[in-house]
């Protein structure tokens, strides 16, 4: 979902603000508007700051929490399995102030899904970057993606990495992330 929607907060609720990243509680009764609702979380403003809220936060919000993508039971997972649920789940990350997710962005460098010894699961290691290097979002969203990675049955460690090299241009983003964007 993409517009506007004003809704008033229906109790207090941990927020980050954009583009910093600062932890923020937002209170009951705050006035917000809802401009972005992807992957999970809402983008929303509230006194002219932006902040981004967890889907788990929805209900203060007056939502439901987002569905997340279904992924197989952990006794079905194999490296394949688990290389393509990562691959989902990062789908569902998104920029908080741009409505494409960071697959589409071209912010995703690698994913690697690394058998553990001992058959005790798999470790996903992603490389991905920013679209601007100073942005205080990173730590935000690398914890969003650990999270989202955990979540894959068969998961057992999510290493998220971020890196500067190559630095990030428009040239990285998909087809359809540019047509979206406005950039052709």
């Amino acid at each position: 979902m993409y517009g506007d929607e004003e809704v008033e907060l229906t109790r207090d609720c941990t927020a980050a603000m954009v583009p910093w990243g600062s932890p923020v509680t937002l209170e009951k009764g705050d006035r917000a508007t809802i401009t972005q609702q992807r992957g999970g979380s809402f983008t929303v403003v509230v006194g002219g700051n932006m902040y981004r809220i967890d889907g788990k936060d929805a209900d203060a919000l007056g939502k439901e929490p987002p569905e997340m993508p279904a992924v197989a039971p952990a006794g079905e997972a194999t490296r394949e399995s688990v290389e393509k649920a990562a691959w989902e789940q990062l789908a569902t990350c998104y920029d908080p102030e741009i409505p494409i997710d960071i697959v589409q962005l071209g912010l995703v460098y690698e994913c690697a899904v690394i058998p553990i010894e001992d058959n005790k699961g798999f470790r996903v290691a992603v490389k991905m970057t920013l679209t601007a290097p100073g942005c205080g979002m990173g730590d935000y969203l690398a914890q969003e993606v650990r999270d989202k990675l955990k979540a894959i049955p068969g998961v057992a460690e999510a290493d998220v990495q971020m890196v500067w090299d190559p630095p990030w241009g428009r040239d990285r983003m998909s087809e359809a992330a540019r047509l979206e964007a406005g950039l052709y």
